[in-house]
């Protein structure tokens, strides 16, 4: 098995977070959990391996939010295909965590 996990505070809450990101292309993914506004886990079956990503947001100290991806990648080809698509598919976490971040942050004050 392969997996990633990149996580960023924010003082937003958790529902202000729990948002569908605009102007980006669908990918046919399965809910494989949800628990709103804490947690929902997407999977991908790509044949060989399984990319299954679970999004979390957690309450920390104070007023204080923790946002985390952390990607999973199984299966029989994960040893050789994990360490190839891993980082092109989670590569862009820390971005897209901050930008969710400063959007929820900017309803906040809305």
């Amino acid at each position: 098995m392969w997996s990633t996990e990149h996580s960023i505070e924010t003082s937003a809450a958790p529902e202000r977070i729990w948002m569908t990101p605009s102007g980006q292309e669908p990918i046919e993914l399965r809910v494989a959990e949800t628990a709103a506004p804490e947690l929902f886990v997407d999977e991908a079956d790509l044949g060989d391996v399984v990319v299954r990503t679970t999004h979390r947001v957690q309450r920390v100290a104070g007023d204080r939010s923790q946002v985390t991806y952390r990607m999973e990648i199984s299966g029989v080809q994960a040893d050789t295909l994990g360490p190839q698509i891993g980082p092109e598919i989670s590569g862009d976490f820390p971005q897209t965590l901050a930008a969710l971040v400063e959007r929820a942050e900017a309803r906040e004050t809305a």
